[in-house]
């Protein structure tokens, strides 16, 4: 009978921690969830490790001839936009006005990069909706973009004078964010 005893109570002991475990675990995501909505971080920003940092090492061919390639040493001496883009992007048709705008109210230099697109079709994209860049790169094999650290395209990021990366829009550049974002960086943040 003493043995019985033993046995029940401390079995009995730990019922209430089976108990008390899930309440704990369910308050504890409860507080986390509640903390991620109410921190007012953006889940769908995703950080860059590059800011704050020299833009990554890249030489790429031209697409056009009478244009020249990409490579890190263009990126200096002036604040410049890397846009990462391609043809098949709906993304980047979207946002392909607001880089004609941008390249001619502010006089921005901006270096396209065309990334895994036939060059034909990159060409075709230009002579339909115009060319905001001073030059643009081929990235056939997409190295230029797993070196920046792109997530996909369109992509951007301004580079400042001194070569160092200071801000990066993932998606399409819009109005709200060129305003925002990238002119306060470009008239005195990104010396």
């Amino acid at each position: 009978m003493t043995g019985t005893s033993g046995t029940e109570s401390s079995g009995g002991s730990r019922r209430p921690v089976l108990y008390v475990l899930p309440v704990l675990l369910f308050i504890m995501l409860a507080g986390y969830f509640a903390w991620a909505l109410l921190s007012g971080r953006d889940p769908q920003q995703l950080p860059s490790a590059l800011i704050g940092k020299p833009a990554p090492e890249f030489a790429l061919p031209p697409l056009l001839p009478d244009m020249p390639g990409a490579s890190r040493a263009d990126l200096g001496g002036k604040p410049v936009l890397v846009n990462f883009f391609a043809s098949w992007c709906v993304p980047c048709r979207a946002e392909h006005p607001f880089l004609m705008k941008l390249s001619k109210d502010t006089g921005v230099t901006i270096v396209g990069i065309v990334y895994k697109d036939k060059p034909e079709d990159a060409k075709a994209l230009l002579r339909e909706l115009g060319n905001p860049y001073t030059r643009i790169g081929q990235d056939v094999d997409g190295r230029a973009f797993i070196d920046f650290g792109a997530y996909g395209v369109p992509e951007t990021f301004l580079i400042d004078a001194g070569g160092i990366v200071q801000f990066r829009q993932p998606g399409p550049l819009t109005p709200d964010v060129i305003e925002r974002d990238v002119i306060p960086l470009l008239r005195g943040g990104a010396s």
